[in-house]
C-alpha cells in the first residue's frame, strides 16, 4: 500500500503531449439529458465506472460551472505532535436526496444534496494519532436498504470501517446507530485478527453491498515485518452483523504446509491484503476483490508459496466466499505493484465479442481486460522475460504478464541515459550520473544491494483513483504518475547499526522484519529538485476499448504550488485520484499538486474548464441531479494529500441557475 509524498518540483518547460487520433466512432453518441441520477456507489454503481448519463452540464456550457455550495467537517490534521496527518480521499454517494460521506477522523456526514446543509452527522470518537507512514483516510461509505421493509428505523443503512477497525451501521435517514447490528451499532474487525497493533489493521476503503452482504479488507503495514496481520477479506450480514464467511489469499497448499503454524489465531499472517475498493456482479453473483502482495513487499525470499493471489483480482462466490477464478497481474511481485484501482465491469459491443467484461487497471500502467464469468483475457497477454539476478534468497518469477490490447500505457518501460530530464545541461548530466549508480532494466529490475530504478514507481501508474468508462463509446480514460525512484536492499546487520528513524520524505526505510535486509527507497531527482525521468510526470490518457488504440494523451497538472510564478508550466504532476466521465461529453478530474479542479473534453482532451480549489483535491468526484427540474451536481473533496495544506473542503459545482 502506497501513498504518493510531496515531489519538489522546480521550474521547467515542456510542450503538451498530445498523441492525437479522431474519436473512433462517426456515430459516437450523446444521450440525451437523464432526468435524474444518482450516485449510489463508491464506483457510481456496481459496475465501478464512473460513469454519468447526465448531459445538463456539457462541452457548450460547463465554462460557466460555478460553486454550488461548501462543506466544511473540520477534521483535518498536518500530522504535527502526536496526531495523524489527514488525506480527504473520500468519493461521497447520493441516495434520493442525501449526500453522504465520511470524514478521516471516522465521522460522517449526511448533507442535503442540493444546498450542502447538515441532515445529521455520527462521531464514532476515533482518536486520530499518529500511526506510521501512512494517513488517516476514509474513501466512502457504503448504502444498503431492505427491499421488504416498508420505511422504519435501519430499513435503509450506511455501512462503513473506521480508524479503530470498527464496521458500523447507521440508520440512513438519522444517523443513529443499528443497536441490532453487532454490538449496539458496531463489529469489532480486530477481534479475531492476530498480531495488529494499534492502527495497524483497519479499512481505508468502503465495503461492498451484495444482497446482504457487507464484504470488506483492511489495510496493513505492509512493508514492517513478515508476521504483519492476515489479509483475510470478510462478508457481514448487514442486518445483524454477523460474520457469513472469510476468504483469505493463500492457496490450499499454502494453507496445508502450514496448518499447523496457525496456533491460536484463525488466519496466516503476513499474507496479501485487500486495502483498494471492492466491486461485484450482483447478477452473476460474484465479488471481484484486489489484492496487494505478501508482507514484506520488496523481499519475497520468506513468501514460500504465500503470493499465489498476491497482485491479482480475484472473483469469490458472494455466498460463501469460494473462488471462482483469479488472474494475477504480477507474478511474485517484490516491487509493491499490489493492485490498487477498482475492479471496473462493462458490456460493450465490439468489446471481447461482446462478453461480460472486466477492466483492472495497475500501477505497471497495464489495463488488462478480462472476461468476468472465467477470468480469460479477452485479448492475448504475453508473458515476456523480465531480469533476473536478485539477492540471494530471493525468488522471481521469469516472465511477467503484458497486455497487447490495450497495450502498456506506461512509457518508455526502460530509463535509460539519454531519457534523463535537465532543465540544463549540468543537471542533466547529474541525473545520468546519478542513473548509472543503480540498475536500470526495465519495470520489472528486481531489488538489489547495489539499488535498482523501479519505473513507474509503486505510487503508479495508476493508483487507486482508477478508471472511468463510457459505455456508450467504449471509451476507457485514465490518469497515471510517471516518476523514477530507487529501491535499495541493505544487509540486516548493517540496516541494524543505522538510524531509520532519522529519515524522512523523500529518504524512505523500511525494516522488513523477519528477512535478511531492510530496505531504502528514494526518489530519482535532479540537483534542482525534479523528476531525473522524462516528463510529463503526470499524464491523461483516453483508450478506445474497442481497438486498444490511445486516442489522445496529454500533461496533468502544472508546476503551481511546487514552483514560483511565472513558471507555473504544464509538465504534469505526480497525482492522486481518479475521473468521472459524464454523457454531456466532459470528463472531471482534480488529483494533480496545483489544486486545480478540471473538465477536458472527452473527445479532444482540451480543457474546457478550470477552477482553483482550496486545498488539492486528491479524490474521485461524483456528480448526480436528484429533481427533473433542478441542476447537476459534481463534487470534489479538497483535503491535500501532503503536497499541499491539509484541509475538509467537500465542494459541489452547478450552473447558474439562469443558465441550465
Amino acid at each position: 500500500m502506497n501513498f504518493c509524498h510531496p515531489t519538489p518540483l522546480l521550474l521547467g518547460m515542456v510542450a503538451l503531449l498530445a498523441i492525437g487520433a479522431s474519436w473512433p466512432h462517426a456515430d459516437a453518441q450523446t444521450p440525451q439529458d437523464t432526468s435524474t441520477a444518482n450516485w449510489p456507489a463508491y464506483g457510481g454503481g456496481n459496475d465501478a465506472g464512473r460513469y454519468s448519463p447526465l448531459t445538463q452540464i456539457n462541452s457548450d456550457n460547463v465554462g460557466q460551472l460555478q460553486p454550488a455550495w461548501t462543506h466544511n467537517s473540520g477534521d483535518f490534521s498536518d500530522g504535527r505532535g502526536e496526531w495523524a496527518f489527514t488525506s480527504l480521499q473520500v468519493t461521497p454517494i447520493v441516495v434520493d436526496t442525501t449526500l453522504y460521506y465520511c470524514t478521516p477522523f471516522g465521522r460522517v456526514f449526511a448533507l442535503d444534496a442540493e444546498t450542502g446543509s447538515e441532515r445529521w452527522v455520527y462521531d464514532p470518537q476515533v482518536q486520530n494519532k499518529r500511526s506510521g507512514l501512512y494517513p488517516a483516510v476514509c474513501r466512502g461509505v457504503s448504502w444498503w436498504s431492505d427491499p421488504n421493509a416498508d420505511g422504519g428505523t435501519c430499513s435503509s443503512r450506511i455501512i462503513y470501517g473506521n480508524r479503530d477497525a470498527q464496521l458500523i451501521a447507521l440508520d440512513a435517514a438519522t444517523g443513529l446507530p443499528c443497536e441490532e447490528f453487532g454490538q449496539q451499532g458496531s463489529v469489532a474487525l480486530k477481534e479475531s485478527i492476530a498480531g495488529a497493533a494499534e492502527w495497524e489493521y483497519y479499512p481505508t476503503s468502503p465495503p461492498y453491498i451484495i444482497g446482504d452482504l457487507a464484504v470488506i479488507g483492511a489495510m496493513i503495514p505492509d512493508n514492517d515485518r513478515v508476521d504483519v496481520p492476515s489479509g483475510v477479506v470478510r462478508a457481514f450480514n448487514v442486518r445483524d452483523g454477523s460474520q457469513v464467511w472469510a476468504w483469505e489469499p493463500v492457496s490450499d497448499a499454502y494453507r496445508q504446509r502450514h496448518r499447523d503454524q496457525l496456533g491460536k489465531t484463525l488466519y496466516h499472517l503476513g499474507s496479501p491484503n485487500v486495502w483498494a475498493p471492492i466491486s461485484g456482479d450482483p447478477e452473476r453473483g460474484l465479488v471481484y476483490i484486489p489484492t496487494g502482495n505478501p508482507s514484506p513487499d520488496l523481499y519475497g525470499g520468506e513468501r514460500e508459496g504465500n503470493d499465489f493471489y498476491g497482485s491479482s483480482v480475484v472473483a469469490l462466490n458472494a455466498t460463501d466466499g469460494t473462488v471462482r477464478w483469479h488472474f494475477q497481474t504480477v507474478h511474485n511481485d517484490v516491487w509493491d505493484y499490489d493492485v490498487a484501482s477498482q475492479p471496473t465491469l462493462f458490456d460493450i459491443a465490439g468489446v471481447g465479442d461482446g462478453r461480460p467484461g472486466l477492466a483492472q487497471a495497475t500501477k505497471m500502467g497495464h489495463v488488462f481486460l478480462l472476461d468476468r464469468e472465467t477470468g480469460e483475457p479477452l485479448y492475448p497477454v504475453i508473458e515476456k522475460p523480465v531480469p533476473q539476478n536478485g539477492v540471494p534468497g530471493e525468488q522471481l518469477s521469469p516472465t511477467q504478464p503484458f497486455p497487447t490490447h490495450p497495450g502498456p500505457l506506461h512509457l518508455p518501460a526502460q530509463l535509460t541515459a539519454e531519457d534523463m530530464h535537465g532543465f540544463a545541461l549540468f543537471d542533466k548530466w547529474a541525473c545520468q550520473k546519478e542513473l548509472a549508480k543503480y540498475r536500470s532494466e526495465g519495470m520489472f529490475t528486481p531489488p538489489s544491494l547495489q539499488g535498482s530504478v523501479t519505473y513507474p514507481t509503486s505510487t503508479g501508474g495508476m493508483n487507486w483513483g482508477g478508471v472511468s468508462v463510457d459505455p456508450i463509446n467504449g471509451i476507457l480514460y485514465t490518469n497515471q504518475m510517471h516518476l523514477a525512484a530507487v529501491v535499495q536492499l541493505i544487509p540486516r546487520d548493517q540496516y541494524t547499526a543505522l538510524n531509520p528513524a532519522e529519515g524522512g520524505y523523500p529518504l524512505e526505510y523500511y525494516p522488513m522484519s523477519g528477512t535478511p535486509y531492510g530496505v531504502k527507497r528514494f526518489p530519482l531527482f535532479s540537483p534542482l529538485g525534479a523528476p531525473c525521468n522524462p516528463q510529463p510526470w503526470g499524464s491523461l490518457t483516453a483508450v478506445d476499448l474497442r481497438s486498444g488504440d490511445v486516442l489522445w494523451s496529454q500533461a496533468l497538472g502544472t508546476t503551481r504550488g511546487q514552483a514560483p510564478w511565472p513558471f507555473w508550466m504544464q509538465t504534469g504532476t505526480p497525482n492522486t485520484g481518479g475521473s468521472v466521465v459524464t454523457a454531456g461529453g466532459l470528463l472531471f478530474i482534480a488529483a494533480t499538486t496545483d489544486s486545480y479542479f478540471r473538465a477536458f473534453d472527452a473527445r479532444s482532451g482540451r480543457e474546457l474548464w478550470k477552477h482553483d480549489l482550496p486545498y488539492t483535491g486528491n479524490a474521485t468526484p461524483m456528480t448526480y441531479k436528484i429533481r427533473s427540474d433542478g441542476r447537476q451536481f459534481v463534487v470534489i473533496a479538497a483535503g491535500g494529500h501532503g503536497w499541499s495544506s491539509p484541509g475538509d473542503a467537500l465542494v459541489a459545482f452547478a450552473l447558474p441557475r439562469q443558465t441550465r
